[in-house]
């Protein structure tokens, strides 16, 4: 359910400013982005469990707190994360 180094470290240079660049907001809704899909096929073949939907509803509630904090912060840049995700209709 964890996603891989390689896959991680893939989304840090696309979204980051640079190769050890995690801490961007960008990046972090990037990497949660990419946990939800992971977690969510889990949860679709396991309905039953329980702790990692818990953890499923605390990336969910995670990644939409990071996305309020860029919409408040830089609009333009919350638009295209959004767009690049397709998180959003």
């Amino acid at each position: 359910m964890a996603i891989s180094k390689e896959t991680k470290s893939k989304l840090v240079k696309k979204y980051g400013k640079d190769a050890n660049d995690t801490g961007t907001t960008e990046v972090q809704i990037a990497i949660l982005t990419a946990e939800i899909k992971s977690l969510t096929a889990h949860m679709v073949e396991n309905k039953k469990d329980f702790i990692s939907k818990r953890g499923l509803q605390q990336k969910v509630s995670k990644r939409k707190s990071l996305l309020n904090y860029l919409k408040n912060k830089d609009i333009e840049r919350y638009r295209k994360i959004i767009a690049d995700l397709e998180i959003r209709g």
